[in-house]
């Protein structure tokens, strides 16, 4: 069977992409990348234009050119570059162009709506390039010479996932406390059996049972992303999961503050309700910055908690593919051995590894915090740049001029302090300050010029690993490629014939576990930990 289908397009799209990375290489694009702030990524539009564009450009002249005749496998693998570039013109658009967009346009409605609806409905590169994909295959159709490209867009999906495991470490969960990893194991496994209990009674496919206790149960759309494959949940199924806990998580944002301050919850007590009730990190966050808007506490409580969520998705993946073999072959004995060589995708294994990796702090220093660690060594403090000029980090002078203007208006004792170590040392002197200082920044006591300076401070004294920005880039394009291609194999008539049992299923449970969580941190909690 010959797979090729002859078309002109892979060669356009090759040319585009090649045209589109001399530009930027020239300097043509230079205001409008600055205009939308992606000027920082012009080496990955260089690098990624000419190498897509090169491929599309020499597979498009084969297709054109050559006799089309089956060969082995090469005919096959070779009709897929038509349908992986297709996808990544669409990424670049994306991630390119509607991400920075929709943070600018967010950034903007702010100040009239008093949230930024784009962090806040997570309105990121993720999340479109899923719309995306749904607008391309509802509206205009794949085209035949893409469609085998399209299929492999799990395929980056598969490999984002095992490079995420490079981002989490176990010497964080050591950091973290008895209190997060009790409390969020007891519902991050509670709230995944109940989903899968639930979905049974109400006959889910047991593909869309186990996406969705993942999503609801772990860390939002990651978690549903990561296990989905696990399960072999359908692109539907996916569609459906994400959709649920946005939908809830957005609601959950709003909903939170109030019920905390009826009840006079503090800012402990209410970081860890958010952290462990609340399923992905961007409404976590705005929950806990709508609550306590004039500080950092709450903040810092609530993302501890959800990365220790995060850090139990290994565990959550093994489960789930152990349940779901059971699920499939029917009640009889299953042999957990049998499941990990025979079954058990490779690309989770990959994941574990990764992160067994992680934890040993080759990618990062050992007590790195999501792959950001603090130093404000000598070393670090001082480089030299290209032009073998020495550049100091320190504040100068005019810094400091600005801090002393609007010190009076810190009150607080600790916030006082950490600003006067910063001054008198003309650099941040520990994480405590930093997390301090962080929190007057946040409460906007003092004006913009000051508030700029301790940005500055921070940023001086706070590194990520070169390993962990590497992973971090690698996963956001495979993840793209991979949520564009997933986008444009969900079709409206699926959707149609899926029902609402997700949405049921996961609200009921989601519920369960907001309010559990509400009661035993109300009454178990303590402000001091």
């Amino acid at each position: 069977m010959v797979y090729t289908r002859k078309s002109i397009w892979p060669l356009v799209i090759g040319i585009l992409m090649v045209l589109y990375a001399y530009l930027v290489q020239s300097g043509a694009l230079g205001d409008l990348m600055k205009f939308l702030g992606t000027d920082r990524y012009a080496g990955e539009m260089r690098t990624l234009g000419y190498t897509f564009g090169i491929i599309a450009i020499v597979t498009g002249l084969w297709q054109l050119l050559a006799p089309p005749k089956e060969e082995g496998n090469t005919d096959y693998l070779l009709s897929m570059v038509g349908g992986v570039v297709f996808i990544m013109l669409v990424a670049f658009v994306v991630k390119w162009g509607l991400d920075p967009l929709m943070g600018r346009w967010g950034r903007a409605a702010a100040p009239t709506l008093g949230w930024n609806f784009a962090s806040i409905l997570n309105l990121n590169y993720v999340v479109m390039g899923i719309i995306a994909g749904i607008v391309i295959v509802n509206v205009f159709k794949i085209p035949g010479w893409a469609e085998n490209g399209v299929r492999l867009s799990r395929l980056g999906l598969k490999t984002g996932v095992i490079l995420l495991g490079a981002l989490y470490s176990l010497a964080e969960l050591a950091q973290l406390g008895r209190l997060s990893v009790v409390l969020i194991g007891v519902f991050v496994l509670g709230s995944v059996g109940l989903v899968l209990w639930y979905g049974a009674r109400r006959n889910m496919p047991n593909s869309m049972t186990g996406v969705l206790s993942a999503g609801v149960g772990v860390c939002g759309v990651s978690a549903a992303v990561a296990t989905a494959p696990v399960v072999k949940a359908k692109s539907i199924e996916i569609a459906y999961t994400i959709g649920t806990i946005l939908l809830f998580g957005v609601l959950c944002m709003f909903i939170f503050p109030i019920v905390g301050k009826l009840l006079g919850l503090g800012y402990i007590q209410f970081g860890a309700w958010a952290g462990t009730g609340i399923l992905n990190s961007a409404q976590v966050a705005g929950a806990a910055l709508a609550f306590q808007p004039n500080g950092i506490e709450t903040l810092k409580v609530a993302e501890i908690f959800n990365i220790t969520r995060v850090l139990f998705l290994p565990i959550i993946v093994l489960w789930l593919a152990v349940w779901y073999v059971r699920r499939e072959v029917g009640a009889q004995q299953v042999d957990l051995v049998q499941v990990v060589v025979g079954k058990f995708p490779v690309f989770v294994l990959g994941f574990i590894l990764m992160f067994a990796l992680s934890s040993t702090g080759i990618f990062a220093p050992a007590q790195h915090y999501q792959g950001a660690y603090f130093d404000n060594s000598e070393k670090v403090m001082t480089t030299v740049n290209r032009e073998g000029k020495t550049v100091s980090k320190l504040l100068g002078d005019k810094d400091l001029d600005a801090l002393k203007a609007e010190a009076d208006k810190v009150q607080r004792e600790d916030q006082k302090a950490a600003l006067q170590r910063l001054i008198e040392n003309r650099k941040v002197m520990s994480i405590n300050d930093d997390d301090t200082l962080r929190g007057v920044v946040n409460a906007k006591i003092m004006g913009k010029e000051a508030n700029d300076v301790l940005t500055k401070a921070h940023r001086a004294v706070r590194h990520t690993a070169p390993k962990i920005s590497m992973f971090r880039n690698l996963i956001a394009w495979f993840f793209t490629f991979g949520l564009v291609g997933l986008g444009m194999q969900i079709t409206m008539a699926s959707i149609r014939q899926a029902g609402g049992q997700p949405l049921v299923v996961g609200s009921v449970v989601g519920v369960i576990k907001a309010v559990g969580s509400l009661i035993v941190v109300w009454l178990l909690v303590a402000e001091t930990i």
